[in-house]
């Protein structure tokens, strides 16, 4: 069971991630909620965290799990847009009219 993502896969996402202007995180990097595999996703979010407040990346973080975390390490300040609707923040980035949009009269 993979439970956290390694030293190596930290690296190489930090890399693209350095060099990226805009990141769209939905998902934690491991099962967070427990110490031994909370190291990845505190690497990622401190990452965002400093380079979005620098202001050299635009960062969207969906999903309860990935706000959860960001949450506990206290890092929300940091990030561009922070949304509990994972799947519903997806869809809007696909283009989609969400429906709860869609009742208050607004078109694609």
């Amino acid at each position: 069971m993979g439970v956290d993502i390694g030293p190596a896969s930290i690296q190489l996402f930090s890399t693209h991630i350095k060099d990226a202007n805009t990141v769209v995180w939905n998902g934690p990097m491991g099962a967070f909620e427990y110490e031994p595999f909370y190291h990845a996703t505190q690497e990622m979010a401190k990452l965002l965290n400093t380079l979005t407040l620098k202001g050299e990346l635009v960062s969207l973080v969906g999903g309860g799990d990935s706000v959860a975390a960001i949450k506990k390490l206290n890092l929300q300040d940091g990030i561009t847009h922070v949304s509990t609707g994972g799947g519903a923040s997806l869809e809007l980035l696909e283009g989609k009219l969400l429906p709860g949009i869609e009742k208050l009269g607004a078109k694609n």
